[in-house]
C-alpha cells in the first residue's frame, strides 16, 4: 500500500482547492473569524482558476500569485509535502463526521448546515431526513416550506447517488491500472473492460476487468488499491477513494465467450454463446455478423444491422474536427482565446467555436453588447494570423425565464453559431421547462441546444423535460442538440441519441471548455455518445468547418 505522502505528492489544483474550501466550510460551521473564512474561500477560487500546477511551483513563485498570501502558501507547501493540513485535520477532529457528509450536498451549504446543527442538534443525514419528514425545518431562519421541500429532493438524490462515480473518473483510474498490468504482465496478455464498465454508462459503481494471466497484487497495491478478496474470481480490490476494482481471470481460449456473456444485449435477443470463443471477433465471424463494440450491443437497431453484415459506423474521437462550446477570459474562462486556439491546434482540431456567456450570466462576466463587438473584432484579427485553422464567432446565450433569448436579433444575427442554454430559475416542472426550451428552439437565431436538462451528475438531478417534444421541436426548427462532454454533465443523456437520430437531429459533442485542459473532455463525450449509438454522419462537429456552418443554415 502506498503511503498518504505518495498519493498527495501530485495533487492537482482542483484537489488543493478542495482542501481550502472544506477548511472554510468547517470553520463557518464553528462560527470562526469571517476574514479567515473569506481568505480560504478566495484561495479556493484562485487555485481552481490558476492555469499551471500550483503544487509544482517553488514556494517563492507561488507567493507572487494574487490571492495566495504567506499563510495560504505555507499550507499549500504542507499539503504538497505531507499530504495533509494540520489546521484542517484539527477542525475535522472537532466536527461530527455526519456534518462533513452534509456539506457534500449541493445547495445546502455551510451556513444552513450550521443552523440545523445549532438550532435542531442535527448531526447526520438520517437525523436531517427525519427532521424533514417531521416538518421541523420550516420555522428555521433561512428555510421555509419551499426550501425544506427542495432540500428533501436533494437529500434523496444524494443518498441514491452514494457509491457511484463519474465514468470519466473510473475510465482514468482504469487506464492507469491497465497500463500497470501490461507493464508487469506477459507480452501477449489480454486485459479488457468487462460488464457494466465496458458499456460506458455516464456513471458507474466499479471497474470490471478481464485478464488471462495471474496478476501480482503488489502491482495494484502500488497504485493505492487494497486487496479485499483475493481468493475469489473475480478478485476484489478497493482504492482509497472507494472505487471497487473487480478482476476476473479466465483461460485464454474462453476470453471472447466471457466478454460476450457479460455484455448487455437487447431484451429477448440475447445470442447463444458457447464457452469456446477465444475472441469476440471469432463469435461474430461464426455468425456472419459484423462486429459490434461492447458499448452498443444493447441497441436493437445495431444488432439488426450487424446481422446484415454491415459494420455500424460508430463515431470515434478521431472523427471530431471542431471544438464547439468554449469559454475564454472574455467571460469565465481561465485562458485567452489565443491560448484556447493554440491548444486546439496542438490537439489536431481544425476549427473552434468561441461561446462565452451572454449578458444575463452576470455571475460569469457575461458579455454586454459592446463587449460582443470587441470580441468579434479580436476574432477577426486572430483569424488573420492563423493558417489551416478557423475561430468562429459564437455565444452561449441564456434562455430567459419566458423562453426568449438574451440578445436582440441585431446582435444574434452576427454570430456564426448560437448555443442556447438554461442557467437560471432551474426549479421548474416538466411542462414549464419544456415550453421554455421549445420557445427558445423556435427562435430563428438558435442553432444548438446546450445541456438540455442542466444536470450535474451525482450532484444535481436537473430539471425535468419532455425529451421527445424537445427533440421533435429541434427537428422542426433545424436546431441541433449538444452532448455536453463535461464529465459532470454528459447531457443530452445518451439514451436519447437514437430518437434524435431517428428524427434527423444531429448531436454536437461539446467540451464546454473553460480552460485549455477542458478541451480534453471531448473524449468523455465521445465515450458517452458511443453508448447511445451516435454515428459519424449524425455528429455535427465530425464535419469540416464549412460543412458545420452549412448545417447551421435553416
Amino acid at each position: 500500500m502506498l503511503s498518504s505522502l505518495f498519493l498527495f505528492l501530485d495533487m492537482t489544483n482542483k484537489e488543493l482547492a478542495a482542501q481550502f474550501k472544506l477548511l472554510g466550510d468547517i470553520m463557518e460551521l464553528h462560527g470562526e473569524n469571517a476574514f479567515k473564512i473569506r481568505s480560504y474561500s478566495n484561495a479556493y477560487l484562485t487555485l481552481r482558476k490558476y492555469p499551471d500546477a500550483v503544487g509544482d511551483l517553488p514556494e517563492s513563485e507561488r507567493a507572487n500569485i494574487k490571492g495566495i498570501g504567506k499563510a495560504i502558501n505555507a499550507k499549500i507547501t504542507e499539503l504538497v509535502e505531507t499530504g495533509s493540513m494540520q489546521t484542517l485535520e484539527r477542525y475535522k477532529g472537532q466536527t461530527p463526521s455526519g456534518l462533513l457528509e452534509l456539506l457534500q450536498i449541493k445547495g445546502l451549504g455551510a451556513k444552513k448546515v450550521r443552523v440545523i446543527w445549532k438550532e435542531l442538534g442535527i448531526e447526520s443525514l438520517g437525523e436531517l431526513s427525519y427532521a424533514i419528514n417531521e416538518n421541523r425545518l420550516v420555522e428555521l431562519n433561512g428555510f421555509g416550506a419551499k426550501t425544506q421541500e427542495s432540500l428533501k429532493q436533494k437529500l434523496e438524490y444524494f443518498q441514491q447517488s452514494k457509491g457511484f462515480f463519474h465514468y470519466a473518473y473510473l475510465y482514468d483510474v482504469a487506464e492507469g491500472v491497465i497500463d500497470a498490468l501490461k507493464k508487469n504482465g506477459p507480452e501477449q496478455a489480454t486485459i479488457q473492460a468487462l460488464g457494466t464498465f465496458a458499456q460506458q454508462q455516464v456513471v458507474g459503481e466499479q471497474i470490471e476487468l478481464l485478464v488471462d494471466f495471474e496478476i501480482n497484487p503488489s502491482v495494484l497495491e502500488s497504485l493505492g488499491f487494497e486487496g479485499v478478496d483475493l481468493t475469489s474470481n473475480p478478485s476484489i480490490y478497493k482504492s482509497e477513494t472507494g472505487v471497487n476494482l473487480l478482476i476476473q481471470k479466465v483461460d485464454k481460449e474462453q476470453v471472447g465467450s466471457v466478454l460476450l456473456a457479460s455484455s448487455a444485449w437487447p431484451e429477448g435477443k440475447e445470442p447463444v454463446i458457447s464457452p469456446d470463443f477465444a475472441t469476440e471477433s471469432a463469435f461474430f465471424e461464426a455468425q456472419n455478423w459484423a462486429y459490434i463494440p461492447a458499448s452498443i450491443r444493447h441497441l436493437d437497431f445495431v444488432l439488426e444491422q450487424s446481422k446484415s453484415g454491415s459494420p455500424y459506423p460508430l463515431v470515434e474521437q478521431a472523427d471530431i474536427q471542431g471544438v464547439i462550446h468554449n469559454h475564454s477570459t472574455y467571460s469565465d474562462g481561465m485562458n485567452s482565446m489565443e491560448e484556447m486556439v493554440q491548444s486546439a491546434q496542438t490537439e489536431g482540431y481544425s476549427y473552434m467555436l468561441m461561446t462565452d456567456h451572454s449578458k444575463a450570466a452576470f455571475y460569469a462576466n457575461g458579455l454586454k453588447e459592446e463587449r460582443v463587438i470587441q470580441q468579434w473584432e479580436a476574432i477577426d484579427a486572430l483569424n488573420a494570423s492563423l493558417e489551416g485553422f478557423t475561430l468562429l464567432k459564437g455565444i452561449e446565450c441564456d434562455i430567459l425565464s419566458d423562453g426568449s433569448l438574451d440578445y436582440e436579433p441585431d446582435i444574434l444575427k452576427g454570430f456564426d453559431a448560437v448555443i442556447v442554454s438554461v442557467h437560471s430559475n432551474l426549479n421548474m416542472d416538466e411542462a414549464k421547462a419544456t415550453a421554455r426550451i421549445i420557445k427558445a428552439i423556435e427562435n430563428p437565431y438558435a442553432h444548438i441546444l446546450g445541456h438540455p436538462t442542466g444536470r450535474l451528475l451525482l450532484s444535481r438531478k436537473g430539471y425535468p423535460i419532455n425529451h421527445q417534444k424537445i427533440i421533435d421541436a429541434c427537428a422542426s426548427n433545424g436546431v441541433h442538440i449538444e452532448l455536453n462532454a463535461n464529465p459532470w454533465r454528459l447531457d443530452l443523456d445518451p439514451q436519447w441519441i437514437p430518437y434524435a437520430m431517428e428524427k434527423g437531429v444531429q448531436i454536437c459533442i461539446n467540451p464546454d471548455a473553460h480552460s485549455i485542459k477542458g478541451i480534453q473532455d471531448i473524449k468523455y463525450g465521445v465515450l458517452a455518445a458511443q453508448s447511445g449509438g451516435l454515428t459519424k454522419a449524425m455528429c455535427l462537429n465530425a464535419k469540416s468547418c464549412s460543412d458545420f456552418l452549412q448545417s447551421l443554415k435553416k
